[in-house]
């Protein structure tokens, strides 16, 4: 199974799915608390940073593009000034907002968290606040709406609905939604609200309640796993193809209508937050059902997606590369093969993506850098323990000519592409970057990360890119170097075991 995933996440063919649903705004503060109010016994969160995300169906969007399909949205927004920035978020991430209609009597769904930390510790979520306008769109933006999706689904592989219950999908807008796609071939699948009459779903190709949904749509109660898998064949009375239950701790439990039924467990993992892991689900199902492939290998990448969300604060979309990752590692965790060591190179635009999703996710980033010509005992030291500094580690590489620049003719030793391959094989480095000036000025004020970390050989002041760090709230950390290792010396040492001429310094 791991085989089939890992060929269908390499495949070039990008699956075009189309999400159709209540797309919301996630709004994060987050903040220090360092005190009680003197009003009140409530904590004051003193806010640093604000930052907005596409919750809801552009949730189910955004992690739709993490995973490189082509992505397009169906909704209603309100049109005002929290419309404006969904949409922007919607473009920033390449989604086609076609099918995005505004209307002047909505408001558009926002949910505000607050986000407090104390003594440098992971964020917390303190507290939620929401606005919505809840009410059915009625029947003539509805049928406006059903007008432009129509026009849409010749363009599109499958639909996904993702209904939260704000008024987009109320009353009959997703029977005839499916009944649209239908004419058209295409095949619908939909996660459906907590207490919904689940006839409406009849005619999808799948629906993926989770544990507490799918009791109160069979008013029974589902305490274990045989529960859930009676659950799953249950739900098929309702017309729908197959079913998914989502168990969290439990795994999924499926059924078709083929008569087939299986529980998938999940493997064990650290639960950060439960928010976001249902639309990761439901996301990875639209992925392989728009790119043509079966259960239960469409079940296999659902589970593993919405294991990997749970274990990041607030809703951060799991990227296919990190998708890849998971899968070509062993048991112990350490690295299976050297295409999955290729991974961690990485182009600086890539870099940047995978650190906002990172950060995202209250993440702290660990950078150092240099030439790494012959690695040694001394660097693998130094680079485990700047590993400890940080929740990930990245590795800024001199490019062979900017090696060249600073250390002039005969040196590297090892081209770049070699050295960055004997990085990325260490299970401490989590990203390799090439950069090609003589400095590493240039990387860090891109990179901008929270500890940078360099040899104790060289005061705090010397360290290039010190200023950068510190003035976005960062911190430089001198770490000994392990023994009386040195390149140069080695390299002198061979040269005179073999007795041959020493390369120049």
């Amino acid at each position: 199974m791991p085989g089939q995933l890992i060929e269908l996440l390499s495949r070039n063919r990008r699956p075009r799915v189309l999400v159709v649903g209540d797309v919301m705004l996630d709004r994060y503060l987050w903040g220090d608390v360092g005190r009680i109010s003197p009003e009140a016994p409530i904590p004051v969160l003193q806010v640093v940073q604000r930052e907005d995300r596409l919750g809801g169906a552009g949730s189910v969007a955004a992690m739709l593009a993490a995973l490189e399909a082509e992505v397009s949205a169906a909704t209603v927004l309100g049109d005002d000034a929290e419309g404006h920035i969904v949409c922007g978020l919607l473009q920033e991430i390449g989604v086609d907002a076609t099918a995005v209609l505004t209307a002047a009597d909505r408001a558009t769904t926002v949910k505000e968290r607050l986000l407090g930390r104390t003594q440098s510790k992971h964020p917390q979520q303190m507290m939620r606040v929401d606005r919505e306008h809840a009410l059915p769109i009625g029947l003539e933006l509805a049928g406006r709406l059903l007008d432009v999706i129509r026009r849409t689904l010749d363009q599109v592989d499958l639909v996904l609905v993702s209904d939260y219950a704000k008024g987009v999908c109320a009353g009959q807008f997703v029977p005839q939604l499916v009944e649209a796609a239908r004419e058209s071939g295409v095949k619908v699948a939909a996660d459906p609200v907590r207490d919904a009459d689940y006839r409406r779903y009849a005619g999808c190709a799948c629906i993926t309640p989770n544990r507490t949904e799918a009791a109160l749509a069979l008013d029974m109660p589902i305490a274990t796993p045989e529960d859930g898998l009676e659950a799953a064949r249950r739900m098929l009375d309702f017309g729908v193809e197959a079913a998914m239950v989502t168990l969290d701790r439990d795994g999924i439990a499926w059924a078709d209508r083929q008569g087939n039924a299986r529980l998938f467990p999940v493997r064990p993992r650290q639960v950060y937050d439960i928010t976001g892991a249902g639309d990761m689900v439901l996301s990875a199902l639209g992925y392989c059902l728009a790119a043509g492939v079966g259960y239960p290998t469409v079940v296999e990448l659902a589970n593993l997606a919405g294991g990997l969300e749970v274990e990041r604060l607030g809703v951060v979309p799991v990227t296919r590369y990190e998708l890849l990752d998971e899968l070509t590692r062993d048991p112990l965790g350490t690295e299976k093969a050297a295409e999955n060591a290729a991974e961690k190179i990485v182009s600086l635009a890539r870099l940047l993506a995978e650190l906002r999703r990172r950060r995202r996710a209250g993440q702290h980033v660990a950078m150092t850098n240099g030439c790494f010509d012959v690695l040694h005992p001394g660097h693998v030291a130094s680079l485990q323990e700047a590993r400890r500094l940080g929740d990930l580690l990245v590795v800024g590489l001199n490019s062979d000519r900017s090696v060249e620049q600073l250390k002039g003719p005969g040196h590297p030793i090892i081209d770049e592409q070699g050295r960055a391959e004997m990085l990325a094989a260490l299970a401490c480095v989590d990203y390799v970057v090439l950069f090609d000036d003589p400095s590493v000025a240039g990387l860090i004020e891109r990179v901008l990360p929270d500890v940078l970390v360099k040899s104790a050989e060289y005061g705090v002041q010397e360290v290039v890119g010190h200023d950068a760090v510190e003035r976005h709230g960062g911190r430089v950390v001198r770490v000994p170097m392990k023994g009386d290792y040195s390149t140069s010396r080695l390299v002198q040492r061979i040269a005179r075991a073999e007795g041959g001429p020493e390369r120049p310094q």
